[in-house]
C-alpha cells in the first residue's frame, strides 16, 4: 500500500519540492510520522512540530515553504488542510477496503422499501416498509432507516444510527402522559454524513428535514420536526430540541444545545458546550457557556450570579434616586 510523491501531486496539484519517485506507505501527524509517510501543516502555530518531524514530505502553505525546506521534501499549496483532505480521499480510492455483498445477508429490508442498486446495507441494518435509499449511500453495520424515511444520494451513515424513531411527544393529563403519534417521517438530501449511533426523530405532523451537505458527528440527537440548512456541520454530543431550524452552512461545537422552535440564521457559528436559548438571526460567532475555574472560585461566582438580580434592583433605585437629586433645587 503506497503511491509515489510524483503520482499525489499528478492527481491533486500543488509545487513539490521532492523527489517524485519517492514512495509514500501512510499518512500520518507531523509529530508521529515516519521517514516513509507523509504529513501536513494546517496552522503555523505547529511550526515547532514541523522542524523535529522525521516525515518524508510534509503538506505546507506558501508561508511556511522556507521551514519547511530546511526540514526535508514538501508540496506547497494554498490550503494544506484541505489539499490533505482530498489525499486521504485519493488514497482510500487507492487502496480500498474490502467489503461485501450490497445488501448484507443479515440485513432486514422490507419489500415494500426501495434501495438504489448501487447502495449498500451493512450487517444487521434494517430498512423499513415504504424507506428510499438513494444511489451510492453506504449504511454501516446496524443502522435502521424507520418507515417512510428517505436518505438521499451518496450519504455515509455511520454505526448504530437510528432516523426515523419517534418524535418525543406527549401530552399532559390527569397526572399521567398521554402519547402523541409521530405522523411525519424524515428526509434526508444528498451527500449527508451521520456519526455512529446519532439519532434524528420522525416529525409529528411534517417531517424532519435534513438537507444537501449537512455533516452530523457522533451522539447527536436531532428532535422532530427540527430542519437543518445546506452544509451545516454538527460535533459530537449535540442535541437540537424539537422545531427548531438551524440555516445553512452554520456550525454547533461539541456538546452544545439547541432549544426547541428556534431559529439560526445561516453562518450561525456555536461554541462547544453553549446553550442556544433565544433565536440568533444575524450571522456570527456566538458563545454562552461559564468558564472552568477551581472549584472553590467557581463556586464563589456562582454564589454571585445569583445574587445579580438582587443587585440590579439596587442598581436601577440607586440610579432614580441620583437622577432625583440632580433634578432637586
Amino acid at each position: 500500500m503506497s503511491l509515489l510523491l510524483g503520482t499525489i501531486v499528478d492527481k491533486l496539484g500543488g509545487e513539490l519540492l521532492a523527489p517524485p519517485d519517492l514512495e509514500i506507505h501512510s499518512l500520518a501527524p507531523l509529530e508521529l510520522a515516519r521517514a516513509d509517510q507523509l504529513s501536513f501543516l494546517s496552522h503555523p502555530k505547529y511550526q515547532a512540530q514541523l522542524a523535529a518531524s522525521q516525515a518524508a514530505c510534509v503538506i505546507v502553505a506558501p508561508a511556511m515553504r522556507e521551514a519547511a525546506l530546511a526540514r526535508g521534501g514538501c508540496i506547497v499549496t494554498d490550503n494544506p488542510y484541505l489539499y490533505f483532505a482530498r489525499l486521504t480521499r485519493l488514497w482510500r480510492a487507492q487502496h480500498p477496503v474490502r467489503t461485501g455483498p450490497a445488501v448484507h445477508p443479515s440485513a432486514v429490508v422490507d419489500e415494500s422499501a426501495v434501495v438504489d442498486p448501487s447502495a449498500r446495507i451493512g450487517p444487521l441494518c434494517v430498512v423499513e416498509a415504504g424507506a428510499r435509499i438513494g444511489a451510492h449511500t453506504v449504511l454501516s453495520s446496524r443502522v435502521t432507516v424507520g418507515f417512510d424515511c428517505v436518505v438521499g444520494e451518496r450519504c455515509i451513515v455511520h454505526s448504530g444510527v437510528v432516523i426515523g424513531a419517534d418524535g418525543f411527544g406527549f401530552a399532559p393529563h390527569a397526572g399521567t402522559w398521554e402519547k402523541i403519534e409521530q405522523l411525519g417521517a424524515v428526509q434526508i438530501g444528498n451527500d449527508v454524513e451521520i456519526g455512529a449511533n446519532t439519532c434524528i426523530d420522525r416529525g409529528a405532523l411534517a417531517d424532519t428535514v435534513i438537507e444537501d451537505g449537512v455533516k452530523l458527528d457522533n451522539l447527536i440527537q436531532i428532535g422532530h420536526n427540527v430542519r437543518i440548512g445546506k452544509h451545516t456541520a454538527m460535533a459530537g454530543c449535540v442535541g437540537v430540541a424539537g422545531s427548531a431550524t438551524i440555516g445553512a452552512h452554520c456550525t454547533v461545537g461539541g456538546g452544545a444545545v439547541v432549544l426547541g422552535h428556534l431559529t439560526l440564521a445561516d453562518g450561525v457559528n456555536i461554541s462547544a458546550a453553549s446553550v442556544v436559548t433565544r433565536s440568533i438571526l444575524k450571522p456570527g460567532h456566538y458563545t454562552g457557556m461559564f468558564p472552568i475555574d477551581d472549584n472553590a472560585s467557581w463556586e464563589k461566582n456562582a454564589a454571585s450570579l445569583k445574587q445579580l438580580h438582587r443587585l440590579r434592583e439596587r442598581l436601577r433605585a440607586l440610579e432614580h434616586t441620583l437622577e432625583q437629586h440632580k433634578h432637586t433645587p
